[in-house]
């Protein structure tokens, strides 16, 4: 999207959420409770930050459910008349080129030898490296964590892209059957009330409280009726200064109290509900909202634009530093110069990927996927 059409309450959102994803993982592989980090700060406000990052991932799929059906709606003024075809090639030019890189660097690495890139047996189960890329291009890479475990490092992120891709293929078959706004919002509140009674009969299992489709696709259905509802209604107290503190304020203490292991039952219910609640502005948005940002939001929002390929790719340099600088022998504050590290290599390869392959791509196949349609559109 061009950089005057961004909005930048949804990209601050997206770049809370992915710094979350970040810290999250890069405190599995080097454990940040003997740093300074944890000394100015305390031991259990850094692991209490660290320990639910999967909460980001929830608020990336209330966000995908907003942005896809209010760009829908934008498109083809109303759902039943969306052109799937159109839509699916969207989506294409979007994901997949990003995708089939992460493949290509993975599967390189792991045929040179690289450990970390290779395979492992997790439960007993040798899996080789084809049956893992299939799982990564037909959206079941969560079936297969469920089935084998982490069974590769670097590609473990693509259990959410699973879950998001069955919603991109199904979201406008949904959308030409049912037709009407109310007939969805019903489907979607359907699917609201199913995912905490998933996770709840999944207990004991994180591969079924967190990972399967019907355990996240509440987050998603919460942004597809946020967009939908957040036209028709706009409550002056949806959108005051008072109304969104406070849901920050409840999010960041639902965050920070409970262990998602514990809470994930109503908790991600709850934390998608307050990610859909900051969204409702975002259809209002003007050029003011933008100019309101300081430096540290103006880097949050390119965190945010940024985020698809940060979240794909930061295992990479993660893997790296894991090979290079084995858990064991960094101690202290070493540590936070690995965490600087990680996060200034993630940025930068994220960076040069959107800049320079990401973004060229998207273009060039948006122009040959959609020109035939807009073609004979005209003609017809």
């Amino acid at each position: 999207m061009p950089a005057d059409m961004r909005n930048r309450r949804i990209d601050l959102i997206r770049g809370v959420a992915i710094l979350l994803v970040l810290f999250h993982h890069f405190n599995i592989a080097y454990r940040l409770s003997d740093t300074s980090l944890a000394a100015v700060f305390g031991p259990e406000l850094v692991q209490a930050v660290a320990r639910n990052g999967n909460y980001g991932v929830t608020m990336f799929f209330v966000v995908s459910g907003y942005l896809i059906t209010s760009n829908a709606l934008r498109r083809w003024g109303q759902l039943g008349r969306i052109d799937a075809w159109a839509f699916y090639g969207l989506r294409i030019a979007r994901i997949v080129p990003c995708l089939l890189l992460l493949l290509t660097i993975v599967n390189v690495l792991a045929l040179y030898g690289v450990a970390i890139f290779q395979n492992h047996v997790a439960t007993g189960e040798p899996v080789p490296l084809w049956h893992v890329n299939l799982a990564s291009l037909t959206f079941t890479m969560n079936l297969l964590i469920a089935r084998v475990g982490w069974v590769n490092y670097p590609l473990g992120v693509l259990w959410s892209l699973s879950v998001e891709e069955v919603f991109y293929l199904t979201f406008p078959l949904l959308c030409l059957v049912l037709r009407r706004e109310s007939l969805l919002c019903l489907f979607w509140a359907t699917i609201i009330a199913v995912g905490p009674l998933y996770r709840l009969t999944h207990q004991g299992d994180e591969a079924g409280f967190l990972y399967a489709y019907f355990a996240s696709f509440d987050g998603i259905a919460m942004g597809c009726a946020a967009a939908v509802l957040s036209r028709r209604f706009a409550p002056a107290g949806m959108t005051t200064w008072f109304t969104q503190t406070a849901v920050v304020a409840l999010m960041t203490f639902l965050y920070l109290w409970w262990p998602i292991a514990q809470s994930n039952v109503l908790g991600v219910t709850a934390m998608a509900l307050g990610t859909a609640a900051l969204l409702w502005p975002a259809q209002r948005s003007t050029a003011d909202d933008a100019r309101r940002f300081n430096r540290v939001g103006a880097a949050l929002a390119w965190c945010g634009k940024n985020s698809y390929e940060l979240y794909l790719f930061h295992l990479i340099p993660l893997a790296v530093l894991k090979t290079g600088f084995p858990r064991a022998t960094v101690l202290g504050d070493e540590k936070l110069v690995l965490l600087a590290a990680f996060m200034l290599f993630s940025f930068l390869l994220a960076a040069g990927i959107a800049r320079y392959y990401a973004e060229p791509l998207n273009r060039a196949l948006r122009q040959r996927l959609l020109q035939p349609r807009r073609t004979q559109s005209t003609i017809g």
